[in-house]
């Protein structure tokens, strides 16, 4: 298990009021309920990276079409092609 780190975190007295009954609700502490949160938001974020990178890949390599890979948008736009 990787060991783990301790942080302050300065939150409105109200806020924190709702974290907690939200936390109780999931039967989780509030700093477990952040640690979850956090998690997922970090998973999302790399996701989102690997989707780009492969997003921008594919533009780069340029796209199939009518057999043949488009990589400029002036081959986009060749119309005798698709006449």
């Amino acid at each position: 298990m990787a060991a783990k780190h301790n942080i302050t975190l300065a939150i409105e007295g109200t806020l924190l009021k709702r974290a907690r009954a939200l936390a109780a609700r999931r039967g989780l502490s509030v700093s477990a309920l952040l640690a979850d949160e956090l998690r997922e938001l970090v998973a999302e974020d790399a996701a989102f990276a690997s989707a780009e990178r492969v997003a921008a890949g594919l533009l780069q390599d340029g796209l199939p079409i009518d057999g043949a890979r488009v990589t400029d948008r002036a081959a986009l736009h060749d119309r005798h092609r698709v006449r």
